[in-house]
């Protein structure tokens, strides 16, 4: 015998598989054809033509599928006399009482032990062990009904069980519905015999065997619901679906017949809350059984990040993980075009077949083609709908062009605008954070961009560019605090959200002081040009004008390799790889996701991360040693233009003196020359330091390589220049790197799909660093310069 495991004999509490499925009467129909059908008609033949025999006693009985029985012969007397006798209960008298059980009501002598929760066969009755036996097997069937009733009883009366629970105990209730009518059976049989008074041997009567058999279908199916009872204790909703749709996974033919057939009917709310969200983008879940959930709080301008989300719990076992998140993207789709993109395209538009789970039939047909059917609509529906608000975001609200907006006025891809703008604003950023004024900086601002390629763009992209000022520390000028803003709204807004706009914002501020650098440099280039030509009458200078240019030469060196390695390396590589996830996106979580990951990766690979925290820091120490070296120039050169002037004037006084006919100078002119000029010569010698002070911070946070910048000065000093010679503290430390961990660093921050692209693995992707100095020969440095010029 197979069984579910749910009894209430210990003995026969196998645990073998559900019960076969099959209906309790003739003639009952049945939702799910099948196998099941062979053997209703079986069981039911067997019935009508046991119950209405009324024939004479045989000695065989000829029933299909009952053994052969020899009838006693023996006269029985009418059921009232039954119990009577030397205290020895009848069998008679166990049948009235297990018809009885069978309705959950206690017999004479069988009634409900509630301590150990079973019937039992009061101990006091003179039975044969097989009568009690039997007895107490039959007796199961009455607890099974009861603990089937009972649940249906609590559950039928709670209403938040909600929709799918109430088709649960609308199930369970058909189900008892059919097995009341075999008892009405049974029980119209025991009133007739009792009417008219039928032998014990009769084939139609009814004996504790036949009703052993004939109950033997009605019991296992009974099982099999008691199972599923005791499996959705606590369930509802989506999670109660799933808890009956395990029990559809049974090689037994019977055992889907009946559980299928309960699942159509579990399953039609869910079916009908799937299809309302995704055709019409409604959701009405009073008693959350939905696996979609719905967050009236949420904002418009969140809706599609929080607003709607998975209950994992409540996805049905029968629909997978892939297709709730489409199904959680159809209607989020139209709710978004609806509220957000205030698009009110019908969804008959958008979407080209729909059909709705109208009755559990529908539901059963379904199931019959998970594979196929149902899928197929889940895919259609999710593809033509995002299809749709995609093309609704890139032709209505132009989102790829906001896109490659920001990548080039935020991320500066625009080079003509940002360097002119620079231009602009150089006067105005030079001056204190607290002096500055937005509406001055907007006004250069719209003058760059009419100057520049960028008045080609949309108005409604320019009109979104404008000036934002941070927040000003003490001490802070214009370039500390100034930066380029996207104002993005409406649907965009949900792909620029503020956290991604904050993060532009970090990436825009270490570029704009990148290219701050590029540009300072730049200036100093240009500064070395003019001044080495006007200061060449200046022989004792020639030595200082070497040292700012080789200390700028490898700052340049280092700022070109490391403009290179953002521009090319990070930006464009990162934006490609962006552009064509967008281009393939099947939908707008995708393009999210890319965008997220391209904010990502940028932010990491510009050392702006928590994890190269010290690396960008040692960084920006380099930057102001570049600010610090143009302020040192300038100083320098300021103080040798004006010794150069007063020279000038001293040589063109001296000649009009000449030219009147007098001395050119007096001896106590030419000595106030002289005392000058030599003071003049004697502080060279500070400024060689603060040169060599400077190259010797740069190269510590510089990191290692060939350090041809501090050898340069130290022989310049040798060859007369007046500098100390550094001892031997610091030859070592020119010849070790003094923090190797920068290196190691930006190595790792380098490292890239491109090497990994050519098959090596791990391999930098632009070692800039290593390449800051070129490996030239300390003595090369400044061969020739010194004493030369």
């Amino acid at each position: 015998m197979g069984s579910s495991g749910i009894s209430s004999i210990g003995v026969y509490a196998l645990n073998g598989p559900t019960p076969p499925p099959q209906s309790l009467l003739p003639g009952q129909p049945h939702h799910t054809p099948g196998v099941g059908d062979c053997l209703r008609q079986q069981l039911g033949s067997r019935l009508a033509w046991t119950l209405t025999a009324n024939q004479p006693s045989s000695q065989t009985t000829t029933s299909k599928g009952l053994p052969n029985t020899v009838s006693r012969n023996v006269t029985r007397p009418r059921r009232e006399g039954d119990a009577s006798g030397a205290g020895e209960v009848t069998e008679a008298a166990l049948v009235r009482d297990i018809v009885y059980v069978f309705q959950g009501i206690d017999g004479k002598h069988v009634k409900m032990d509630s301590v150990e929760n079973r019937y039992k066969v009061e101990a006091k009755a003179n039975l044969s062990k097989s009568l009690r036996d039997t007895t107490v097997r039959l007796a199961e069937l009455g607890w099974l009904h009861n603990k089937i009733r009972k649940y249906t009883d609590q559950r039928s009366l709670d209403r938040s069980f909600g929709l799918v629970g109430q088709s649960f105990c609308a199930a369970l209730h058909q189900e008892l519905k059919e097995y009341y009518r075999l008892l009405s059976v049974l029980h119209s049989q025991l009133q007739l015999e009792d009417d008219q008074g039928v032998n014990l041997g009769l084939e139609s009567s009814l004996t504790l065997r036949r009703l052993l058999v004939w109950t033997y279908d009605p019991k296992i199916r009974l099982k099999t619901l008691a199972a599923l009872v005791d499996h959705c204790q606590g369930r509802k909703g989506g999670e109660l679906a799933s808890a009956v749709h395990a029990y559809t996974k049974t090689g037994d033919p019977y055992v889907r017949s009946l559980v299928q057939h309960i699942l159509s009917l579990v399953s039609h709310p869910v079916l009908s809350f799937l299809y309302r969200w995704i055709y019409d983008g409604e959701l009405e879940d009073t008693y959350h059984e939905f696996f979609v959930a719905s967050d009236p709080a949420v904002k418009t301008d969140r809706l599609w990040q929080d607003k709607y989300t998975l209950r994992r719990s409540m996805i049905p076992s029968f629909i997978t993980m892939d297709q709730s998140r489409k199904v959680l993207l159809i209607g989020k789709s139209i709710n978004f075009l609806h509220q957000v993109c205030h698009d009110q395209t019908p969804t008959t538009k958008m979407i080209a077949v729909t059909k709705s789970a109208d009755s559990p039939q529908d539901a059963a047909d379904l199931f019959t083609d998970l594979e196929n059917a149902f899928r197929g609509k889940i895919d259609a529906a999710y593809f033509e709908t995002s299809k749709y608000l995609l093309d609704v975001l890139n032709k209505k609200y132009s989102l790829l062009d906001h896109m490659q907006a920001v990548r080039r006025y935020l991320l500066l891809g625009q080079g003509d605008f940002i360097r002119h703008l620079m231009d602009l604003l150089k006067p105005e950023l030079v001056r204190p954070a607290t002096t500055l004024y937005q509406h001055n900086l907007t006004g250069i601002l719209e003058t760059a961009v009419r100057a520049t390629n960028a008045q080609f763009d949309s108005p409604e992209i320019l009109k979104r560019l404008d000036v934002r000022l941070l927040e000003v520390s003490p001490g802070d000028t214009g370039w500390d605090v100034f930066s380029l803003d996207y104002h993005v709204d409406g649907p965009i807004a949900t792909v620029f959200t503020r956290e991604c706009m904050s993060h532009y914002l970090r990436v825009f501020n270490f570029l704009w002081r990148a290219k701050r650098m590029e540009y300072i440099l730049t200036d100093i280039r240009k500064g070395h040009m003019c001044n080495a030509k006007l200061l060449r009458n200046m022989p004792e200078f020639s030595g200082v004008l070497h040292h700012c240019h080789i200390l700028a030469s490898e700052m340049v060196h280092f700022i070109h390799q490391m403009q290179y390695y953002i521009t090319f390396e990070v930006l464009e590589c990162s934006w490609d790889e962006l552009w064509n996830k967008v281009q393939q996106a099947q939908d707008l979580d995708h393009i999210i996701a890319a965008h997220e990951v391209f904010l990502d990766t940028i932010i990491s690979r510009c050392l702006l991360d928590a994890d190269s925290r010290a690396l960008l820091n040692q960084l920006r120490a380099v930057f102001d040693q570049i600010i610090e070296l143009q302020n040192t120039q300038d100083a320098i050169y300021r103080a040798a233009l004006e010794e150069l002037q007063r020279r000038l004037q001293f040589e063109e006084k001296k000649k009009q003196n000449e030219v009147e006919g007098r001395w050119g100078v007096t001896a106590a002119e030419e000595e106030e020359e002289n005392r000058r000029i030599q003071e003049f010569r004697e502080s060279i010698p500070k400024m060689c330091s603060q040169l060599r002070i400077l190259a010797h911070f740069y190269q510590v946070l510089a990191g290692p390589g060939p350090h041809w910048c501090v050898p340069a000065v130290d022989r310049c000093h040798q060859n007369g220049c007046g500098a100390a010679v550094p001892g031997a503290a610091d030859d070592q430390l020119r010849r070790e790197p003094a923090l190797p961990e920068l290196q190691a660093g930006l190595q790792r921050a380098l490292r890239g799909p491109r090497a990994e692209a050519a098959g090596v693995p791990g391999l930098p992707r632009a070692a800039w660093l290593s390449r800051v100095s070129p490996p030239v020969s300390p003595g090369a440095a400044c061969a020739g310069d010194c004493g030369s010029r």
